[in-house]
């Protein structure tokens, strides 16, 4: 895909005299351009309308300013992977004193003076962060002319980061019998099938999770120096779902018997054989089972 020569969309970087930066809040959890970031105002042009009758629209619009004497800055240019350019902002600087928290918003959260050694600590959309380090670079306006101003080159992979749920699990062995629980039929997660102990790691360890669900779950006392990591297992339930990274450890001593203390996630703990696992067994469970046998420590499912 290749670019237009010139810029498809604006944006607005306002300063105030004091050297602060007017910077907009994107709305969070939407499918927009830089959401739940800081960013600058600004949008796209409507049919036939020029980027300056565009960016002086979007302000109007969007906060209800009017700002004489915008001058272009620079071309932030969007890349791929490849550095292929994908799009093109032309970014306007204007000087602008007034109270942003007075300012008829109609998009975003809000509007705000920011420090520029404020910046660092903000969720600050790159795009914008690399506009107001160009400005503090000193090269403040260019000359009119899109073709003759600077470019900031952004690379975009066009992928987000999507967060991992961190489940752990405890293997206990006892004389070649591996013990696993059977869900309750109304469990959320595996209902009627078997599985290891387990739980989602909180703000804690893995470690500190699995010594805090083996007493919660089974009333099993366990210390950190007694565990070792025996297998990890990287499983995608269904395209499009949660990746889930399943650590399982092994804890080679503890004090007490399984117990059912939480009858609506477990109804019966149980010793089984390793090469005769029982019907069913959740299938990452079994995989982890296997790999420990086998000794490999890391398995992926779901992923091809």
């Amino acid at each position: 895909m290749t670019a237009p020569a010139v810029a498809t969309t604006t944006a607005a970087l306002l300063v105030s005299q004091d050297g602060r930066y007017l910077l907009h809040l994107r709305d969070a959890n939407k499918n927009i351009c830089s959401a739940g970031q800081w960013s600058l105002p600004g949008g796209h042009p409507e049919p036939g309308e020029s980027l300056d009758d565009t960016i002086a629209r979007e302000l109007l619009e969007e906060a209800g300013l009017h700002i004489p004497g915008l001058v272009p800055l620079a071309i932030i240019e969007n890349t791929d992977a490849d550095a292929r350019p994908t799009s093109r902002i032309q970014v306007y600087a204007g000087t602008w004193n007034g109270d942003p928290a007075l300012l008829p918003l109609t998009e975003g959260i809000m509007l705000r003076w920011t420090d520029p050694e404020q910046i660092p600590y903000l969720t600050m959309d790159p795009k914008t962060t690399a506009v107001i380090r160009h400005h503090q670079d000193g090269t403040r306006t260019g000359d009119g002319a899109a073709g003759q101003l600077p470019v900031l080159r952004m690379r975009n992979t066009g992928t987000k980061t999507v967060p991992n749920v961190i489940g752990v699990h405890l293997y206990l062995e006892r004389d070649g019998e591996i013990l696993l629980g059977l869900r309750h039929a109304d469990s959320a997660y595996a209902p009627l099938e078997h599985h290891f102990l387990a739980g989602h790691c909180e703000r804690e360890s893995a470690v500190a999770c699995l010594i805090r669900e083996a007493m919660e779950e089974a009333g099993l006392v366990i210390k950190a120096e007694d565990v070792d990591l025996v297998h990890t297992v990287h499983v995608l339930d269904a395209p499009g779902t949660q990746p889930r990274l399943q650590l399982v450890f092994r804890a080679h001593r503890w004090q007490g018997e399984p117990q059912v203390r939480e009858r609506d996630e477990c109804v019966s703990w149980g010793w089984w054989p390793a090469n005769a696992l029982p019907e069913p067994t959740v299938a990452y469970t079994r995989a982890a089972i296997d790999g420990i046998r086998r000794g490999r420590l890391y398995t992926e499912l779901g992923w091809t």
